[in-house]
């Protein structure tokens, strides 16, 4: 008897979103602080990063997932990993679509 095996399908579809996103095509440094960036310097690459994903129309998507797979670092969806570790320990995630 043969025992044929199926892999599961892929879930690219689950990432289409990233097709949109207004970051697609701009470099990580802007989205992820380099190793002990602090103060001013801090604030205003977050902010510039905040201001992109401010018009980027995959923005909610984008933050959804981070919070689904509690991605530890960078701006995703217009918050930074404090602010997302924030959310998930207080619970006030609003009208987010987040996995059980």
């Amino acid at each position: 008897m043969t025992t044929t095996t199926r892999l599961p399908v892929p879930h690219a579809n689950n990432y289409d979103w990233q097709r949109d996103a207004a970051c697609r095509r701009m470099g990580s440094e802007v989205f992820f602080h380099p190793e002990n960036e602090r103060g001013g310097a801090r604030q205003a690459r977050e902010s510039q990063a905040k201001q992109v994903c401010a018009r980027c129309p995959v923005a909610q998507a984008c933050l959804e997932h981070a919070l689904n797979v509690e991605e530890p670092y960078g701006v995703w969806g217009g918050l930074t990993e404090d602010e997302r570790r924030h959310l998930l320990r207080t619970g006030k995630t609003g009208g987010l679509s987040l996995s059980a």
